[in-house]
């Protein structure tokens, strides 16, 4: 389960990288999840993601890190389909009416648990 928890930490910091470079660009491809199917991909991508930093923890250099991130990470993903699409677009529409400095910001927090979630799963 570490080289998948790996890899979804390097999503992390390729999504964040998109939201510091180009702040429309992450907002389109969230915009591209406001779809029923769309909505059930992000939870089921985070329930996944859940369980693999659940189950990475143990050989980690942050087991209680890893699992309580795990954990939350698998409660939001159950979660998600109960908010619906409307509450999630209107969302969506507040977070990019807010504009690109706060894309730019959540972007830079991205990249940094990225890679402090790499860090923690590598050996």
């Amino acid at each position: 389960m570490t080289w998948l928890a790996l890899a979804f930490s390097l999503l992390i910091v390729g999504f964040g990288v998109m939201g510091l470079v180009s702040p429309p660009r992450s907002i389109g491809v969230v915009r591209a999840f406001a779809t029923p199917g769309g909505l059930y991909f992000a939870a089921a991508v985070r329930v996944v993601m859940g369980a693999a930093l659940y189950l990475a923890a143990p050989d980690s250099r942050a087991p209680e890190l890893l699992r309580v991130l795990g954990v939350i990470t698998l409660v939001v993903g159950f979660a998600t389909p109960l908010f619906g699409l409307e509450r999630f677009l209107r969302m969506v529409d507040w977070w990019s009416a807010k504009g690109p400095a706060l894309i730019r910001t959540q972007g830079a927090f991205a990249v940094a648990v990225g890679f402090l979630l790499a860090w923690v799963l590598l050996p």
